[in-house]
């Protein structure tokens, strides 16, 4: 077939926001979208929770959360698991760059989500991006 859809390397998603719009917004949107959200928090502590008993392929993180820490805490821990985080936030700090793989500004649409995560995904994939979708802030990987 010609024009086949490639398999995505992104499937499983870990949702980490503490506005409850927002991440119920992003839950259903991500799941009509055929990824599996396996789990939505606005805590740290309940995202370690879920970074040690799921595989996950991409956790899609606030930088402020309820409770105590932050989005950076979490980034920490799925990068001791191996698992690539996005930001999603309406400012992210330098230090957060060598933490995630990328930030997508606040506020940002449903197309604009999904763009994102299709750019993560072609470059997951060892691809080359023609365009870095709007809102997108992509961090070098070394």
């Amino acid at each position: 077939m010609l024009f086949t859809k490639r398999e995505r390397t992104i499937r499983r998603i870990l949702i980490v926001e503490d506005e409850p719009l927002v991440a119920f917004d992003n839950e259903y949107l991500l799941g009509e979208d055929g990824y599996e959200v396996v789990a939505t928090v606005d805590r740290v502590a309940d995202a370690l929770e879920v970074l040690d008993r799921e595989r996950l392929d991409l956790v899609l993180s606030d930088i402020l959360l309820s409770g105590e820490g932050d989005g950076t805490d979490v980034a920490r821990a799925a990068a001791a698991k191996g698992v690539p985080v996005l930001f999603v936030s309406g400012h992210c700090p330098v230090e957060a760059q060598k933490l995630a793989v990328g930030c997508l500004a606040k506020p940002y649409t449903d197309r604009t989500l999904k763009a994102a995560l299709t750019a993560l995904d072609t470059l997951f994939q060892g691809e080359r991006l023609k365009k870095v979708p709007e809102g997108l802030s992509l961090y070098d990987r070394d």
